[in-house]
């Protein structure tokens, strides 16, 4: 079973801000429908470019993907 990162991109110099603040709606959806995550966070791609995630489980991944509609997805390889 594979696992997927969900990703949401925030662009501009308020890309951190917005980033984090997508965080708190993100862990309020995940407790209110009970979705087994594997990780969240923001991470910063540029002082420009930060971005939101969610990883989970491949079988958790359409109700989030359809429910939240983030940018783009990938692999989630743990470190």
């Amino acid at each position: 079973m594979r696992n997927l990162k969900l990703i949401w991109d925030f662009k501009g110099p308020d890309a951190a801000q917005t980033a984090r603040h997508h965080l708190i709606h993100l862990k309020e959806y995940i407790e209110r429908n009970e979705v087994d995550t594997l990780a969240t966070g923001v991470e910063e791609v540029t002082p420009m470019h930060h971005l939101c995630f969610v990883a989970v489980k491949e079988p958790d991944m359409p109700q989030v993907r359809d429910d939240l509609k983030p940018h783009r997805g990938q692999l989630w390889m743990e470190s």
